[in-house]
C-alpha cells in the first residue's frame, strides 16, 4: 500500500528556468535604479539645505559674541563721618532706598554749637583789636611827622642859642680883662697916692678919690667875672639843650619805623581777624557735618547704631546706586577681534529670565589677571598658553533697570552684536 504525503509537507520547488532568473535580475535593477533616483532627488536638495543652513548659522554666530562670565557691577559709595561725636539718631534701615541728600545719621550737635559761640566771640575781639590798630596808624604817622619837624626846629634854635651864648661869653671875658686891667691901674694909682699923701705932696682928698676908684675897679672886676661865669653857664645850658634837642631829633627820626611797626601790628590784627573768621567757618561746617547725608540715591547697607561714638573717617553706611549699575563681561581675547565701543548688546539676566538692552562702553586696558594682587608670571620654563579674558564694560540703555531688579554681583549672559 503506497504512503500518502502529509498535507503540511511542501513539495519541493521546481527548478527555476533561465527566463525567470533574467526577469528577477531585471526587476532588481529597476528597483535599484528607482532607489538611486529617489536618493538623488531628495538627498541633493537636503545637502544643499544643510550647507545653506550651516552658512546661515555661521553668518549668524559670526555676528555675535557671547559669554557666560558676566556680572553686574556698580561703584559702592561708603558714607563716613567727617567729625567725631555721639550718634543720637539713625534715620534709615537696612536695604532702604534713599534719595540723594537724605539725612541718614545725626551726631550730637551741642559741642559744635558751643564751638561756634566761642569762635564768634574770638572773631569779635579780633575785629575790635584790628579796628583800634587801624585807627592808630594814621595818628602815629601824623604825630611822627610833627615830632620830627619840631625836633629839627629845636636843634636849629638851640644851635643859634649856643652861638649867641658863646658871643656873650666872649664879651663877658673881654669885660673881665678890661675890668682887671682897670683894677690894676687903680691899685697902682692908690699905692702911689698913698706914698704921696704920706709925704703930703698931695691932698687927702685926692688920695680918697684914688681909694674910691680902686674899690670901684675891684667891684667892676668882681661883676665882670660874675657876668663871665653866667655867660659860661648859659653856654653850657645851651649845649645841654642842644644835646637834648639832638636826642629828640634822633628819636623823632625813628618815627617811620614806629609807624611801620604800628602798621605791621595792624596787619597782624587783620590776619588774626581772618584766622578767627576761618575758625568760625570751620565751626559752622562742623555743625553741618553733624548731619550725615546720602551722597547719591540708592539702597542703604548700614553698620551704625544709636549710641555709637564715631571718629572722623569711620565708615557708617554704604549706599548702592542701583541706577548706575553696569555689566562687566569677561570675554576671551579671541572674541575681541571685531568688538568695538558702541556696539549693541543684549544681556540675559539669570535671576529674572529677562533680556535687557545695552551697548559696549569701553574695553579694559589689560586682562583680568593683570589687575590681581599677584599677577601671573609667565617667564618660566613651564609656560602653558592659556586664553586670557578681558573685562568689557557694557552700559544699560536708559530705563532698562528702572525697576532696580539688577543687583551688583548677579550673574548675566551678555551677547554683543558685532555688525
Amino acid at each position: 500500500m503506497a504512503t500518502q504525503p502529509h498535507p503540511d509537507v511542501e513539495k519541493p520547488d521546481a527548478e527555476p528556468s533561465f527566463a525567470d532568473e533574467k526577469t528577477e535580475i531585471s526587476r532588481r535593477d529597476t528597483v535599484r535604479r528607482s532607489r538611486f533616483k529617489f536618493r538623488r532627488i531628495y538627498l541633493i536638495p537636503l545637502a544643499l539645505l544643510l550647507i545653506l543652513g550651516s552658512v546661515l548659522l555661521w553668518l549668524y554666530f559670526s555676528t555675535y559674541e557671547s559669554t557666560d562670565d558676566g556680572q553686574v557691577d556698580v561703584h559702592l559709595y561708603p558714607v563716613s563721618s567727617r567729625i567725631s561725636g555721639y550718634v543720637i539718631k539713625v534715620n534709615v534701615d537696612d536695604n532702604q532706598y534713599v534719595q540723594q541728600g537724605t539725612v541718614l545719621v545725626e551726631v550730637d550737635p551741642k559741642d559744635y554749637e558751643v564751638a561756634i559761640a566761642k569762635a564768634r566771640a574770638d572773631l569779635a575781639n579780633a575785629e575790635a583789636t584790628a579796628k583800634s590798630l587801624n585807627i592808630s596808624v594814621p595818628i602815629a604817622s601824623v604825630n611822627t611827622s610833627s615830632q620830627l619837624k619840631s625836633a629839627a626846629s629845636d636843634v636849629s634854635n638851640t644851635t643859634a642859642g649856643i652861638i649867641t651864648a658863646e658871643k656873650q661869653l666872649a664879651a663877658a671875658h673881654a669885660q673881665v680883662e678890661q675890668a682887671e686891667a682897670n683894677d690894676v691901674k687903680a691899685q697902682d694909682d692908690l699905692k702911689r697916692y698913698k706914698r704921696l699923701v704920706e709925704k703930703q705932696n698931695v691932698s687927702e682928698q685926692t688920695y680918697d678919690q684914688a681909694l674910691a676908684a680902686a674899690k670901684a675897679s675891684t667891684a667892676s672886676v668882681t661883676a665882670a667875672r660874675a657876668n663871665e661865669a653866667a655867660a659860661e653857664q648859659a653856654v653850657q645850658q645851651a649845649k645841654d639843650r642842644l644835646a637834648q634837642a639832638e636826642a629828640n631829633h634822633s628819636a623823632a627820626e625813628t618815627g617811620p619805623q614806629q609807624v611801620a611797626s604800628t602798621n605791621a601790628r595792624a596787619l597782624a590784627a587783620v590776619a588774626d581777624v581772618q584766622q578767627k573768621r576761618a575758625a568760625l567757618e570751620q565751626a559752622e561746617l562742623n555743625l553741618q557735618y553733624t548731619k550725615i547725608i546720602a551722597p547719591v540715591s540708592g539702597q542703604v547697607n548700614k553698620t551704625v547704631v544709636v549710641g555709637l561714638n564715631v571718629q572722623p573717617g569711620q565708615q557708617l553706611l554704604t549706599v548702592v546706586p542701583l541706577d548706575e549699575v553696569w555689566i562687566t563681561a569677561n570675554f576671551k581675547e579671541t572674541q575681541l577681534r571685531h568688538m568695538k565701543v558702541g556696539q549693541k548688546a543684549k544681556i540675559y539676566v539669570d535671576s529674572t529670565g529677562t533680556t535687557l538692552r545695552g551697548h559696549v562702553d569701553s574695553i579694559a586696558g589689560a586682562t583680568g589677571p593683570t589687575f590681581s594682587l599677584l599677577p601671573p608670571e609667565n617667564a618660566t620654563g613651564n609656560y602653558v598658553k592659556i586664553v586670557q579674558r578681558v573685562p568689557v564694560k557694557i552700559v544699560l540703555e536708559a530705563g532698562e533697570n528702572s525697576d532696580h531688579r539688577l543687583r551688583p554681583g548677579m550673574n548675566v549672559v551678555p551677547t554683543v552684536e558685532l555688525r
